[in-house]
């Protein structure tokens, strides 16, 4: 995400309409393809030390759950769309929180980041948004909703990009400061998408309810 250009179905909490059987299997392969790295790369992140591999992580979680809601919302009622939008707001500002956590301890221990474990899990889930990328290719002029789709998967591509950049650094110089920069940048990113989810949804609930 590049890393003012982190926009999309990302963060903008918009509902994806699934029209037929081939874009629900395509968006249940994303999905689960996101649900694995959110785990290898949380994993990781621990085993690497790394904050910006971590905050990386929920932006894969964010993406899945996107995609969950998704499949599930069809034919579901607006009132119902909004709630499950809401709970993906709040588990988003819930794991930016956790980035925070994560950043502050590391503020204060300076553990230097293991850029071999983290450039190589960056460039697993560059790998597996590449993937992702190609699988949505086909559907991305389907409709704007899934064009939106799309772009969110490309975006992340730019985010992987970012943190293999920073394990570089990190390894580069020896130092810990790339990582914990980077890893703030995703911190606000997170924060800034799931406040925007939030409203939205709490928004549309109040309007639906009245």
């Amino acid at each position: 995400m590049g890393l003012s250009g982190m926009s999309g179905c990302c963060d903008s909490g918009c509902e994806i309409q699934v029209d037929s059987s081939a874009q629900k299997k395509t968006l249940w392969l994303v999905l689960l393809i996101n649900v694995l790295m959110f785990f290898v790369l949380i994993f990781g992140s621990f085993l690497g030390k790394t904050v910006s591999l971590f905050a990386d992580s929920f932006d894969n979680l964010g993406d899945a759950i996107t995609y969950a809601v998704s499949i599930w919302a069809v034919g579901k009622g607006s009132l119902q769309k909004a709630r499950v939008s809401l709970f993906k707001g709040l588990l988003i500002i819930t794991g930016a929180l956790a980035v925070a956590v994560n950043f502050s301890i590391k503020w204060f221990t300076h553990e230097i980041p293991i850029a071999e474990l983290m450039g190589g899990l960056s460039v697993a889930a560059l790998i597996a948004n590449l993937i992702c990328l190609g699988l949505l290719w086909r559907h991305r002029n389907d409709d704007i909703n899934m064009e939106s789709v799309w772009h969110c998967s490309r975006n992340d591509i730019v985010t992987n990009s970012s943190v293999i950049l920073a394990a570089f650094l990190v390894w580069h110089f020896n130092s810990w400061v790339p990582d914990m920069v980077l890893g703030g940048i995703l911190f606000f990113y997170l924060m800034r998408s799931g406040v925007i989810i939030t409203l939205k949804s709490l928004k549309q609930m109040k309007e639906l309810s009245e």
